[in-house]
């Protein structure tokens, strides 16, 4: 019913004027004394559109529109037999009634509701488009794509501004924004911060003449492209055959080509993640739910498994007995393996403050340098660019590898370590733990607003940690820069110690927090 009346709305509005004529020859009544009647109808359900709107909110469309529809149908009868104005005016009043129960509002929000992850997708996605449209660029649309893969079209399509669009590792409600210039790089934090500040300017300003408004064109081939790539990636020598892979796409962009590559490499390929609806990205699944991943792997005797977030700019492994390999551990066999071949540069890895302590003494015990930054995995590759480092990431995930991206790839991580695995004939449980990592603890506390960092309580809690600690580990405390949380870490040798100090700064958050 929804469906139908949005549809042929303008039916009602076309459809008067053809019977004005026929009513003025056997009703006698004027045409403005007929119209009259119709644009009171027309104001009647503007007004009751309102109560008729926070009815739909609150007890649903089905009873209303039902009996409006009903009502309706018995309106138009009588208006079929009239003979007299009052009664005609009489009938289109209530027809006014009618009109704001059954009609486009009331229809609309129907649908709207009732298809709202693509209502929301659709009005993000249109917001976009008509901004660049209106001030003369064109636009190309690529659809479901990891974010690495649009930091590759926007380079090799030589456009001036790449956008990504997702939730990236974190639930559907958290979605973000991802901007890439045309160097396939992600913007600075101070060319974000010139962009904010236009923002409250005059959006009316440098808008584009009719004549020189920007063109829409769909990219269709975009998921294949970035096959192609990321395929190329892996050494032409070597195929995925006799591997059982699991992969989980985390519900989000990569559900079509992860599987897809890795399929065509040869791997016999078992997906999960891979049936996003717009609300179940990272649903108990991807990177930031391994479990899921290796469930999988031991249910289906997997030789291992990889795991992605949304956006695909991230990954973890599980080995065959399902034991999660995190991102320390993916850079230590990437750097062992480059520094062995000489393809490794800088002479080190660039990590963050995240980065086990474990990971540091691996490193420093090759001869190799660990460069630490802060978090977030554009100040890794700003590191990296700046030291002329080949190889990075993140504790979570997050390698990068610049030899062949310009930003974090799970896929071409993953490619990497399949390359070893293939190569050296080696099981992964055998890759998995290059270094013993020091005993680390990591504790999110969620807060529902104000500066919690800012409290006497937690700075004072913070530098009793860090004395307890005494040069002996670590203390990290900071904000998520994508959800309301308070990140703490500790690390050190005495895994007592770091688990006081942890408990410590976070009951202090909480309290602040409360």
């Amino acid at each position: 019913l929804s469906l139908t009346e949005t549809i042929s709305y303008g039916i009602l509005s076309y459809a008067f004027p053809v019977f004005l004529q026929p009513m003025e020859r056997e009703l006698g009544w004027s045409r403005v004394e007929m119209t009259g009647a119709f644009s009171l109808a027309l104001l009647v359900s503007g007004v009751v559109a309102i109560p008729v709107g926070r009815w739909v909110d609150r007890h649903g469309a089905r009873m209303l529109m039902s009996a409006g529809s009903l009502a309706a149908a018995l309106l138009v009868a009588a208006w079929s037999r009239v003979g007299s104005l009052p009664a005609f005016y009489a009938i289109w009043i209530a027809l006014g009634f009618t009109q704001a129960a059954v009609l486009y509002e009331p229809a609309f929000a129907v649908l709207a509701s009732w298809f709202d992850r693509l209502r929301g997708r659709a009005l993000t996605v249109l917001t976009f488009v008509a901004g660049f449209a209106s001030v003369g660029m064109d636009v190309r649309l690529f659809g479901p794509l990891p974010t690495p893969a649009v930091a590759m079209m926007t380079r090799s399509m030589r456009a001036d501004l790449g956008v990504m669009i997702s939730a990236s590792h974190n639930g559907f409600a958290d979605n973000g924004i991802k901007l890439f210039g045309p160097d396939g790089y992600k913007l600075s934090d101070a060319r974000e911060a010139e962009i904010e500040a236009h923002m409250g300017e005059g959006l009316q300003e440098g808008l584009a003449a009719p004549t020189e408004l920007g063109r829409v064109l769909r990219v269709d081939d975009a998921q294949a492209r970035y096959v192609e790539i990321i395929k190329a990636t892996f050494p032409r020598s070597l195929s995925l055959a006799g591997l059982r892979i699991v992969i989980d796409s985390a519900n989000g962009a990569a559900y079509k080509v992860a599987p897809t590559a890795l399929y065509e490499l040869g791997a016999e390929v078992i997906p999960i993640g891979v049936s996003p609806d717009g609300f179940n990205i990272n649903a108990d699944c991807g990177s930031t739910h391994p479990k899921a991943m290796s469930r999988a792997v031991k249910e289906y005797r997997a030789d291992l498994g990889i795991a992605l977030d949304g956006d695909a700019d991230r990954l973890l492994i599980c080995d065959e007995t399902g034991q999660v390999v995190d991102g320390d551990q993916i850079m230590a066999i990437v750097a062992r393996a480059w520094l062995e071949s000489g393809q490794l540069k800088g002479g080190g890895v660039v990590a963050t403050i995240m980065s086990n302590l474990g990971l540091e003494r691996f490193l420093t015990g090759r001869g190799l340098t660990l460069e630490r930054t802060r978090v977030g995995d554009r100040y890794v590759m700003e590191r990296m660019r700046e030291g002329g480092f080949n190889l990075g990431g993140e504790q979570s995930g997050h390698l990068i590898l610049s030899d062949y991206s310009t930003t974090g790839d799970g896929l071409i991580a993953a490619l990497q370590v399949l390359s070893l695995l293939v190569s050296t004939g080696q099981r992964m449980s055998a890759l998995a733990r290059q270094f013993e990592p020091a005993p680390q603890k990591l504790e999110n506390v969620r807060f529902a607003g104000g500066k919690p960092l800012e409290s006497a309580l937690v700075q004072s809690a913070i530098a009793d940690g860090e004395a307890s600690l005494n040069g002996s580990g670590r203390l990290v405390v900071r904000a998520s820069g994508t959800e309301p949380l308070i990140r703490i870490m500790a690390e050190g040798d005495d895994e007592a110690l770091v688990a006081q100090v942890v408990n410590s700064v976070a009951g202090a958050v909480r309290q602040a927090a409360a």
